[in-house]
């Protein structure tokens, strides 16, 4: 392989809980009952705001809500973050892993459907420009389809100058798996952030599991 694309939240940050948690209480400010965990997993994690809020309503919102939900939503979330600094840090042995990446100069991104204002956030309290150039991130800006579809994928390897089959792909989210397979990404691996490693096993697409990682492979990379 010779590039990787990470997914950002519950891949490189592993945040999913505080999602969790602020998407319950928006969704029972939407539809008067929180989403089940069921819900959660199938209807939140690698969609878009819009795509969440739609499912919760049951209608597709305008356009004006979506923002004000959203950026509502989006400030209790960077707020939890910012109060819980235990675990406020990236996924174990990251920042080592990129370290490596970048001393190695092996082309990476990140692909995530988080919006600029939380995309913008994790770059400043991560100091994410250590080891990716920010213009390649690709994040939700209202014109990429959520995953399951295939195109953030595809436009992050083009991003960094490769075909998607010369990829790796890091996900945690059932959607961001089937995104991955179906941009034909080269391999693609499940981090197991918050579901156990048995949730992973049998999933289409998915050649590796892991839950740290220094449990990657290095030698998988052509290092010119």
């Amino acid at each position: 392989m010779k590039g990787i694309i990470f997914d950002f939240n519950g891949t490189l940050f592993w945040d999913s809980q505080m999602h969790l948690d602020a998407w319950r209480e928006y969704s029972a400010k939407l539809r008067g009952i929180a989403f089940t965990d069921d819900e959660m997993l199938k209807y939140m994690f690698g969609r878009t705001n819009e795509d969440i809020i739609k499912y919760a309503l049951g209608k597709k919102p305008d356009a004006k809500l979506v923002k004000e939900l959203a950026e509502e939503k989006e400030a209790h979330y960077r707020n939890m973050c910012l109060q819980n600094p235990k675990d406020f840090k990236l996924a174990p042995n990251a920042e080592k892993f990129l370290d490596y990446l970048h001393n190695n100069k092996i082309p990476m991104t990140i692909a995530t459907m988080s919006e600029w204002c939380n995309v913008e956030f994790y770059i400043k309290e991560f100091k994410l420009s250590r080891w990716f150039d920010i213009d390649k991130i690709v994040y939700s800006n209202g014109k990429i389809p959520g995953k399951p579809a295939p195109d953030i994928y595809k436009i992050a390897a083009k991003n960094i100058g490769l075909a998607p089959s010369e990829c790796i792909v890091i996900e945690d989210a059932l959607s961001g798996i089937e995104a991955a397979r179906r941009a034909n990404i080269g391999k693609i691996i499940a981090i197991a952030s918050r579901e156990p490693k048995e949730f992973y096993e049998n999933i289409p697409g998915v050649s590796q599991i892991i839950t740290d990682f220094d449990q990657l492979d290095k030698t998988i990379f052509e290092i010119k």
